[in-house]
């Protein structure tokens, strides 16, 4: 998926990145786990969560909201991979 919109990360998200890099969540990886999802899945009040490998037992879930001019990172997380895989 080729995105155009700006990606804007709230105040959480980024305080919740300085504690997700010790298991490999960056910007950057959240960034491309939107632009390219293994899987996508519908959230809560028209939200989008969108999943990525982060390891073999974890994957990357960052939950976003898609406006006209940008996309809104709402949360990111991990979680176990047999539980969302």
């Amino acid at each position: 998926m080729m995105l155009k919109k700006k990606i804007r990360f709230t105040s959480y998200t980024e305080d919740k990145l300085t504690r997700l890099v010790k298991i490999g969540v960056t910007k950057e990886k959240v960034i491309e786990t939107i632009k390219n999802p293994e899987k996508v899945v519908d959230g809560y009040y028209e939200r989008v969560i969108a999943q990525h490998l982060l390891t073999t037992d974890l994957i990357l879930r960052v939950v976003y909201e898609e406006c006209d001019e940008e996309i809104i990172i709402i949360a990111i997380y991990p979680g176990e991979r047999r539980r969302y895989g």
